[in-house]
């Protein structure tokens, strides 16, 4: 009887799943097991407000350096006669579209400036919108059937559209002439796209077929003729947007413009933000190496630097007028017991 209790015990000692004894399966490996002690705390505050506050004040300094020029142009582009009905104007095909719009430059504007156009109350992240178009077709031209995803805007009279979806349909169709001093200012629309975009999202081999060719007509058309990897207006309107309020790169004025100097635009006011109250502002821009003109990140950095200074000095304080004595690491369980186990 004993043998055959003393075979049964060794089989099943042997079946068990209890994994081979490590460092690493107990958990028992070194590791850093930092006291924040007062004068840790205290210091780490403390070197967080002296570098935080400075990057704050650097930052700010270059947004303020930035030139900026914002003008909104959707009201004031209506004629008089249609301004107790703007949505009628905008749907009217026989209406005179072109507007002409004065903007000053305060301070100099170093070349390049960028130009942009800015719509607000415009919900590009709408779920059914974003998912409204379909890669594969924007990729390959052996997928230009493939209008998956593309309902409302997927076959025009029984035939595909390429390229498909409410993202392209809406393709914003505004544009803008400048001139100074009564000479015309070129704008360059080379490289406003992601490079990114135009080598790996849309294909050189596809062409625009059947866009805009509805009843409905939604926004801008296509130059059939040249490739979707070529046309970057479609590039930068078709990466959407992930709040209501968004501007989008149209071009760049690669000459300085001086202060004091008025500049001439005219403006095709074809884009219907009417129907839905939403907003059209035509933006100029310098850059510097923060980007554009962006407060948030400078006040961010000077709030929470300033916010880590203010605490430093208030637990100093309170260390000093009501100090507490501190406990002796030594009776710490991981000290006591290096290997991690209660004896």
């Amino acid at each position: 009887m004993k043998g055959r209790r003393s075979s049964s015990d060794s089989s099943s000692s042997s079946k068990t799943k209890k994994p081979q004894y490590s460092k690493f399966t107990q958990q028992e490996l070194s590791a850093c097991k930092p006291i924040l002690t007062p004068g840790y705390v205290i210091g780490i505050f403390i070197i967080v407000g002296v570098v935080f506050i400075p990057v704050g004040i650097i930052s700010l300094f270059a947004s303020e350096n930035v030139v900026e020029i914002v003008d909104r142009y959707d009201e004031g582009c209506i004629p008089p006669n249609y301004s107790d009905d703007m949505l009628a104007y905008i749907q009217n095909s026989d209406t005179n579209k072109t507007c002409t719009r004065s903007l000053k430059a305060t301070k100099l504007m170093k070349s390049p400036v960028y130009i942009y156009y800015q719509l607000d109350n415009f919900y590009q992240n709408h779920r059914r919108y974003v998912k409204s178009r379909n890669d594969k077709q924007l990729w390959s031209k052996k997928h230009e059937d493939d209008t998956k995803n593309c309902a409302p805007e997927a076959t025009s009279n029984g035939l595909s559209i390429v390229p498909c979806g409410l993202i392209a349909w809406s393709l914003f169709n505004d544009s803008y002439g400048f001139s100074i001093k009564n000479k015309m200012v070129k704008v360059s629309k080379k490289n406003i796209a992601w490079e990114s975009d135009k080598k790996h999202k849309f294909g050189s081999d596809v062409y625009p077929k059947n866009f805009q060719n509805g009843v409905l007509i939604g926004g801008g058309k296509l130059n059939s003729s040249i490739p979707l990897s070529k046309q970057e207006d479609l590039i930068v309107w078709m990466r959407t947007a992930a709040l209501p309020t968004f501007r989008k790169l149209y071009g760049r004025i690669e000459s300085d413009i001086q202060a004091n100097d008025s500049v001439t635009v005219i403006i095709e006011n074809n884009y219907n933000t009417y129907s839905f109250g939403g907003k059209k502002k035509l933006v100029l821009s310098t850059t510097t190496w923060i980007g554009g003109k962006n407060d948030f990140l400078g006040i961010a950095y000077i709030t929470v630097g300033g916010l880590c200074l203010f605490l430093a000095i208030s637990f100093i304080l309170v260390y000093v007028v009501m100090p507490r004595p501190l406990g002796d690491p030594a009776f710490l369980s991981w000290n006591r017991h290096p290997a991690g186990h209660q004896l």
